[in-house]
């Protein structure tokens, strides 16, 4: 017996069941034994893969984001804070904003708004693609965001 990849019931040989839009994505990267392509709410049930595409990448992004949030959080705890002023004006030193949720009512509206503009910035100079509209994806790489690797055969 064999897993769905819907509901985790079981049901038949696997092989004899062909005609399954989950068949489409049975071979993509991180399908694993013995549970092979796993979708539990059943997004990927109309075997779209386009709309597959946009979700790895938006996936992968959001990651990749949760990491850096991530070490954001650990990185002052271990390594200490930067000397010096956040704010000159408000004498507001790097070393008096907590780590963690105490930090956002310590940091200056403005602090906010460099943030919150960066974060557009980001999000506006990655890949041109419109929101849910699939066909954007179709040149894209899940994951590949153009930064290029460094190495010791660059000029």
């Amino acid at each position: 017996f064999f897993q769905d990849g819907l509901t985790g019931s079981a049901w038949g040989d696997w092989a004899l069941y062909s005609d399954s839009p989950l068949r489409a994505f049975e071979n993509e990267l991180g399908v694993q034994d013995p549970v092979g392509f796993w979708d539990p709410l059943g997004f990927t049930a109309d075997g779209d893969l386009l709309a597959f595409k946009r979700r790895r990448s938006v996936e992968l992004k959001h990651g990749r984001i949760s990491m850096l949030a991530t070490m954001g959080y650990i990185t002052p705890e271990i390594t200490g804070k930067f000397p010096g002023y956040l704010s000159p004006s408000m004498g507001l030193k790097f070393e008096d904003i907590p780590n963690g949720l105490a930090a956002v009512s310590k940091i200056p509206a403005l602090g906010w708004v460099q943030m919150v503009a960066y974060a557009g910035y980001c999000e506006l100079s990655g890949p041109t693609t419109r929101a849910a509209n699939t066909s954007d994806y179709s040149d894209i790489t899940p994951g590949d965001y153009g930064f290029k690797v460094l190495t010791s055969d660059d000029p």
